[in-house]
């Protein structure tokens, strides 16, 4: 049977009388995973565990089968590590600064050189790589950070806060990046971050800690299930949308409209039949009044919603 990807056993950390984390048991596979929590969850406390960079008070954690006390240099051959804070000396080139990390994890000299290429070019800073860091975007220190995180090849990418400081151009830009490292080039990543939207974006799975204690854990899917709303989108004159909204109420549902789109509640414990009957009623009041139907479909819900249910 094939080991986990990291697993974590009644994992507990304390530093004096605070508890970071409390007794975390949670198995995460292979593939893109969100670590979500709000500032003081125990994110960063689990990631420093993952790491080796400070050891459990008790339980323990596996990461790739390696044991985070005993295998530290072996975790780490296997882990890229993206860090949420500045970290890049501002005098040293991207070139530099990355190659210089690759000869750190045990690459020669003249692969160093040419997998520090290959990342940059795949982070879209090849033409930029000789400029001194010091005059770089937040948007390009946030890439060479990723870049130095996979120059050695690894096998499991841990990145905090990924987008942190981006606008939004540049946190879809960094989003797309990570969701295409991890998809073509087969590795999994680990990504922690209190942006529950990004996360759901990119995201198969996702890992809900709160003061140091595992909330949820499942695939996005599951998490984001459908809810008892259909979303109605019309094209159509406001009177037309108008008489459309009568209609459907008409019919003994209950319905809010929203400019163009309209919402439709679907009946508690609805089977598909009666499921039907409410897509029935909406297409002929659609009909009816003259008005287009550009989407038809189950409103899903909302890692927000998720994590202020489970945080109340």
């Amino acid at each position: 049977m094939t080991a986990p990807l990291i697993s974590a056993r009644d994992l507990t950390r304390r530093y004096g009388p605070v508890t970071a984390l409390d007794a975390l048991t949670v198995t995460i596979e292979p593939g893109i995973t969100g670590l979500v929590g709000a500032n003081g969850a125990g994110k960063s406390t689990f990631v420093k565990i993952l790491l080796g960079i400070v050891d459990p008070s008790d339980g323990g954690a596996d990461v790739m089968g390696h044991d985070v006390v005993r295998d530290r240099e072996q975790i780490r051959a296997l882990v890229g590590y993206m860090p949420e804070h500045d970290c890049l000396p501002p005098d040293m080139s991207a070139t530099e600064f990355v190659s210089f990390m690759a000869r750190c994890s045990g690459l020669p000299v003249t692969a160093a050189r040419e997998r520090t290429a290959e990342v940059l070019r795949h982070v879209g800073l090849f033409e930029e790589r000789y400029r001194p860091m010091g005059g770089y975007s937040t948007g390009m220190a946030q890439r060479v950070k990723l870049a130095q995180a996979l120059v050695h090849d690894p096998r499991i990418l841990i990145l905090d806060e990924p987008t942190n400081g981006l606008d939004p151009e540049g946190r879809d830009e960094m989003l797309a990046l990570v969701s295409r490292t991890g998809k073509e080039f087969g590795i999994s990543v680990l990504v922690s971050s209190h942006l529950l939207g990004e996360l759901e974006r990119i995201c198969d799975r996702i890992v809900l800690i709160e003061q140091g204690r595992l909330l949820r854990s499942a695939q996005v899917g599951a998490l984001t299930t459908q809810m008892s709303t259909l979303v109605v989108e019309l094209d159509g004159d406001a009177a037309a949308v108008a008489a459309f909204v009568a209609r459907v109420a008409a019919a003994g549902l209950i319905v809010e409209q929203e400019r163009q789109r309209v919402l439709v509640e679907i009946p508690e414990q609805a089977d598909a039949d009666a499921l039907q009957h409410v897509h029935d009623v909406v297409r002929d009041a659609a009909m009816a009044s003259d008005v287009g139907l550009l989407r038809l479909e189950r409103r899903r819900g909302h890692l927000q919603d998720l994590f202020a249910g489970a945080a109340a």
